[in-house]
C-alpha cells in the first residue's frame, strides 16, 4: 500500500508515535532516517508540555532519534509566541519546571497575571492550583490551553492529561481556552510555513485520532493514524474520522510514503 500523491513534507508526532514511555518505537530511528534521505522534509509536531523543546530534543537524540532544535514544534514555544504576540507580558504558569525555559522571555506572576497557561502538570495538580487559576480568570486573565489531550498512555497504564483540567477551569469560569496546540489549525499552518509547503502536501501521522488525524484533514492535509502509544481499535470503529491511512507503527511509514 502507498499514498498517492507521494507528501512534500511529513509531520510526525512524538509520544505514541516517534517513542513510547521514553523508548523509542521499534524500527522509529530507521523509518525517520529513510524518510530524510528520501528528501522528504520533517517536523516533529507535539502537545507535549512536560518539558522544554531542549530538552524534548535530547531526549529524542538519546533515544538515537535524528532531529534537529529547528525541526521541533512544541506548544511551548507556539505558546510563548502567541502571548508575546498579543502583548501579554505577566503569565501564570501551571505546567512543571522542566518546561519553563520555552517561556524565559514573559514574566511569572501568579498574582495578577494577564494570562493563565495551563499544561502538563501531572501529578502535581492540586486543588490550590485549579483555584488559583480560576480566580484569576474571574480578574480578567485570558486562559491558554497548550492542548486539549483528554488522556495518554504512562508506564502504568491512560493517565489523565491537561484537557480535562481545561475542561474544568473553563466550565467553572465560563471563559473558553484559547487553543494553541493540535489540532489548532494555526499549530499546523505555522509547522506548514516554516517548511515554506503548502498544507494540502503534508501528511501528518500520530496515534491521536483526533488531534493528529482530524486535525490536519481540517486543514486540508492527509492523516496517517499508527496502532501504537493510545491508539484503541473501539475508539476509531466509532468515530465519523476516516484516516488515509492506519499503519502499525511508524517503522511502516517509508514502505507508506516512498
Amino acid at each position: 500500500m502507498s499514498l498517492v500523491p507521494r507528501p512534500k513534507a511529513v509531520f510526525l508526532d512524538l509520544d505514541g508515535t516517534v517513542y513510547e514511555v521514553e523508548s523509542a518505537i521499534p524500527g522509529a530511528s530507521i523509518a525517520v532516517d529513510a524518510l530524510r534521505k528520501a528528501g522528504l522534509p520533517l517536523r516533529f509536531i507535539t502537545n507535549t508540555s512536560r518539558m522544554s523543546r531542549r530538552a524534548v530534543l535530547q531526549g529524542l537524540n538519546g533515544m538515537g532519534i535524528s532531529a534537529q532544535l529547528d525541526e521541533l514544534y512544541t506548544t511551548g514555544v507556539a505558546a510563548a509566541s502567541w502571548l508575546k504576540s498579543c502583548g501579554i507580558e505577566r503569565v501564570s504558569l501551571l505546567l512543571p519546571e522542566s518546561a519553563l525555559e520555552d517561556f524565559s522571555d514573559l514574566v511569572v506572576d501568579d498574582d495578577r497575571p494577564q494570562a493563565v497557561v495551563v499544561g502538563d502538570l501531572g501529578p502535581a495538580w492540586s486543588f490550590e492550583h485549579l483555584n488559583r487559576a480560576f480566580r484569576a480568570i474571574l480578574n480578567g486573565a485570558q486562559l491558554v490551553a497548550t492542548h486539549r489531550n483528554r488522556y495518554w498512555k504512562t508506564s502504568d497504564g491512560l493517565t489523565l492529561d491537561a484537557g480535562a483540567f481545561v475542561a474544568a477551569l473553563e466550565y467553572a469560569s465560563g471563559v473558553e481556552a484559547t487553543l494553541v496546540g493540535k489540532p489548532s489549525s494555526q499549530f499546523f499552518q505555522t509547522a506548514a510555513d516554516s517548511l515554506e509547503v503548502s498544507i494540502r502536501d503534508v501528511v501528518m501521522t500520530g496515534d491521536d485520532l483526533q488531534n493528529d488525524v482530524a486535525g490536519i484533514q481540517q486543514v486540508g492535509g492527509r492523516g496517517v493514524l499508527v496502532r501504537t502509544g493510545k491508539f484503541r481499535q473501539e475508539e476509531l470503529d466509532s468515530s465519523s474520522v476516516h484516516p488515509d491511512a492506519i499503519v502499525d507503527s511508524i517503522a511502516d511509514l517509508p514502505d507508506l510514503l516512498l
